[in-house]
């Protein structure tokens, strides 16, 4: 195993999991830059995305646009090595948000579209 799952959990074995593939790792890593708050990780200040903050703040358009920059450059900044942005799309509706990302691994060339949500009650 050489990458750790997330979220981090336990395997049959009771051993740290790992990601089933290369391809599931990237997406896990997208994942945490999109939901971690810049400010939560102590070395790292400034990784994350601020999404969650949109979950409790009025639904608007400008403000998902703004927000799909900020997810843009985050992508661009943090993963750029592992995978090449394509697209981001952000809806933020009432207590839930949804960002859908097309990329391509930068590894083995496969175009990819994952689609990440956070609703207020989870």
């Amino acid at each position: 195993m050489t990458e750790v799952g997330y979220p981090y959990r336990f395997d049959g074995r009771g051993r740290t999991a790992g990601a089933a593939d290369r391809a599931a790792h990237v997406r896990e890593l997208i994942e945490q830059l999109l939901f971690t708050a810049p400010g939560e990780r102590v070395m790292r200040p400034d990784f994350g995305t601020g999404l969650m903050a949109l979950l409790f703040g009025p639904a608007s358009t400008n403000l998902a646009a703004a927000t799909q920059m900020i997810v843009q450059s985050a992508l661009q900044q943090w993963l750029s090595d592992e995978i090449e942005p394509q697209e981001v799309s952000v809806l933020a509706g009432e207590g839930s948000i949804e960002v859908t990302v097309r990329y391509v691994l930068r590894e083995t060339g496969e175009a990819r579209v994952d689609s990440f949500s956070r609703s207020v009650a989870t």
